[in-house]
């Protein structure tokens, strides 16, 4: 991936995620929370979500290496439980809104890419349309922090979940070894993109 690509790819990934942590907080708003509106974390000014390390030099890593799957992430939007009206279902509505939006912009990506045919436009529809899909799956992963994790603690009783999701602190640590170690023949790294090549074929790109 020659210089102007990898920039484009660093962009649209940056975008992808602000738009992704917008949806927390504009549920969470919706639902009760107002801590991500009060805190001016409902713009797409990119100053108010840029996270140094996750949002341009992982990224940036990645695509300088040629890695099959790229990811990163904005500032997490602050989301206060205790304002919901129903702390824990609430919470996971609010950690699906991410991920679905992701997925909206890829389908709106891929539309446009299958309406408009091989125009100078379509690398970037393609790349917005991938790029949106890899967030959407890795962040559906049910490894706390990640919004999957979230969603799956509905499945356990409040005592369980609660043990369960505190490992987020250490989250980040075990999706790295994961994805730098396979263990018994599995890898997250393919896993993830085991996922991302099926749906791409499911939005026809």
């Amino acid at each position: 991936m020659d210089l102007v690509s990898g920039l484009i790819t660093l962009t649209i990934l940056i975008f992808s995620a602000i738009l992704h942590e917008i949806a927390h907080g504009f549920v969470a708003y919706r639902l009760g929370d107002p801590t991500a509106k009060i805190m001016g974390r409902l713009t797409l000014n990119p100053k108010s979500h840029i996270d140094p390390i996750m949002s341009i030099l992982l990224p940036l890593m990645l695509i300088v290496s040629g890695s099959p799957v790229i990811f990163g992430a904005a500032k997490p939007v602050p989301v206060d439980p205790f304002n919901l009206r129903d702390g824990r279902r609430d919470m996971a509505i609010v950690a699906l809104s991410g991920p679905l939006t992701n997925v909206a912009v890829a389908i709106l990506a891929s539309l446009l890419l299958n309406l408009l045919g091989q125009t100078a436009l379509a690398p970037l529809f393609y790349v917005a349309a991938t790029i949106n899909l890899l967030l959407a799956i890795f962040n559906l992963l049910p490894i706390p922090p990640l919004d999957g994790s979230k969603v799956f603690s509905l499945l356990l009783p409040e005592k369980e979940a609660n043990a369960y999701l505190s490992l987020g602190s250490i989250g980040m640590f075990i999706i790295f070894f994961l994805l730098l170690f396979p263990l018994g023949g599995f890898s997250l790294g393919r896993f993830v993109f085991q996922l991302l090549q099926f749906s791409t074929k499911i939005l026809g790109l």
